[in-house]
């Protein structure tokens, strides 16, 4: 079978449409209420691709969300994030009734023009959601998100003015304000997932620095241990830095030197070919690289053995 392409999602009142539900009272921002969202009567499910943010609070989902690589059940409330251009699939299951419940943030790119969001709107890591895991929140937790997407609900169903967009944006500030406490208290309480997540990193490491084609690789990236951990670039540094204090691209380095001192003070290979066996192709920014890390060139080390 022909596999289907992603249909693109282009604007709210497109995804209102989509689902039979009332038209937009705002064309660049909707909040809606999971119950009256419908499952789409795909018999083969498409994934969609989105043109704005969404950000969801969801219970009792009687299916599967696959953002990317990763995918959610929802035997907990979770608070997943999406940013423009992200894929969607939505598997539902067909043999249990559609009681799922929460809420759904929508907000068109268009919508922060002008405002403090335009600029800070890509720092925050948890949009980066779509290979790694969701936010798990506790009823209070829940209370408080709910409570400032209704209020944003209420503040676009008044009449609009010259305050309303202010107002909004303050609003959608503090609700990711939330969500980035929550997100960095998650590194710290979910030690079992997260501990995995480092010696998953750790053997990885170990496993590419003993590959035979690591001179033709060269040096991994933090790109590529992030998509092989199944996990964001910056969801991977900012764990990284709370369980080690150091980010992906510096346990890279530590497991490069690891092993430079390894081969310097057990084999009789030069300091240009164990260079090279790591994936250097210049041999200055070996030496460079292991001197900040030891305060000793790759020659005194190997010599401090003599």
């Amino acid at each position: 079978m022909e596999k289907k392409q992603p249909k693109r999602i282009k604007s709210i009142r497109e995804y209102h449409q989509e689902h039979n539900l009332p038209k937009p009272e705002h064309p660049l921002i909707s909040v809606i209420d999971f119950r009256l969202i419908r499952p789409l009567p795909d018999e083969n499910p498409v994934s969609r691709v989105f043109d704005f943010y969404s950000i969801a609070l969801k219970h009792d989902f009687n299916g599967k969300i696959k953002y990317g690589q990763q995918e959610y059940d929802f035997d907990e409330g979770i608070m997943t994030f999406m940013s423009p251009g992200q894929t969607l699939r939505i598997e539902i299951n067909k043999d249990e009734p559609v009681n799922h419940s929460g809420w759904l943030l929508l907000i068109h790119p268009d919508f922060f023009w002008n405002t403090s969001l335009a600029l800070t709107i890509k720092q925050y890591g948890f949009f980066d959601y779509a290979v790694n895991e969701a936010l798990f929140l506790s009823e209070k937790e829940e209370g408080i998100v709910t409570g400032i997407m209704q209020y944003i609900q209420q503040e676009y169903h008044a009449n609009i003015d010259v305050f309303s967009q202010n107002i909004i944006i303050a609003q959608l500030e503090l609700l990711l304000s939330y969500a980035e406490r929550y997100y960095q208290r998650q590194f710290i309480t979910r030690k079992i997932v997260n501990h995995q997540l480092l010696a998953r990193l750790e053997n990885l490491l170990d496993l590419y620095f003993e590959r035979e084609d690591i001179i033709d690789k060269g040096l991994p990236t933090v790109h590529f241990v992030a998509d092989e951990l199944h996990v964001s670039p910056d969801y991977l540094s900012g764990l990284l830095k709370v369980l080690t204090g150091m980010n992906t691209q510096q346990h890279i380095h530590q497991k490069l030197i690891e092993k430079a001192k390894e081969m310097l003070s057990s084999t009789s290979l030069s300091v240009s070919e164990i260079a090279y066996q790591l994936g250097f192709e210049h041999l200055p920014s070996f030496s460079k690289l292991f001197k900040a890390k030891t305060n000793l060139s790759p020659l005194n080390f190997r010599q401090s053995f003599n």
